[in-house]
């Protein structure tokens, strides 16, 4: 049976709209991905966790580190830092917690994406133990805490005192896991 020109139309933005979306989504986000960790573009961190480096804390300085966490569309947890600030002294550990509970009916997986702010610092604010670096499934109405430590870098610009360290939870339930560890 042949298709009518107005069915062949269709048929041609469907499968243009599809092969865009797959584009986008297996080439640009990737590039994307290498371009922010190559340059520090949107303050993306590197998703390996920091192995410290024995080193002298830098007592002539204190940097303010600020904690945001924020909760993609379509995400419904409650997601919060135990604190939303500390102060520390370059190449001292910092150490706080996030809460995150999902208070759905039903189990998910979630991933936190970190940022830092200003771009500058990304390079210098070091995570030593983060929940980022897995992805985090929660039954139905469970809750956990999750540790957080860090450590601001004493090569940290002069200039910068502080630094803001965001996160975005992701909903990644049924998601390939190896796949969004690159995220």
């Amino acid at each position: 049976m042949a298709l009518s020109p107005a069915n062949k139309t269709i048929v041609k933005a469907t499968a243009t709209a599809v092969a865009m979306f797959a584009f986008v989504f297996w080439v640009m986000v990737p590039l994307y991905n290498v371009l922010c960790k190559v340059t520090g573009l949107n303050g993306k961190t590197d998703p390996v966790p920091y192995t410290a480096v024995p080193a002298a804390v830098d007592t002539s300085r204190t940097i303010t580190v600020q904690f945001l966490a924020t909760n993609n569309k379509g995400m419904n947890w409650d997601f919060k830092p135990s604190t939303y600030q500390i102060k520390i002294h370059p190449g001292e550990v910092g150490s706080l917690s996030f809460y995150v509970r999902n208070p759905g009916g039903k189990d998910m997986v979630g991933q936190a994406i970190p940022s830092v702010s200003p771009f500058q610092a990304t390079d210098y604010l070091h995570k030593t133990e983060c929940f980022c670096f897995t992805a985090q499934p929660l039954g139905a109405h469970e809750e956990k805490v999750m540790p957080l430590k860090i450590i601001v870098d004493q090569d940290l610009p002069k200039h910068i005192n502080k630094l803001t360290l965001s996160y975005t939870l992701f909903d990644i339930t049924g998601m390939d896991i190896k796949r969004t560890a690159g995220l």
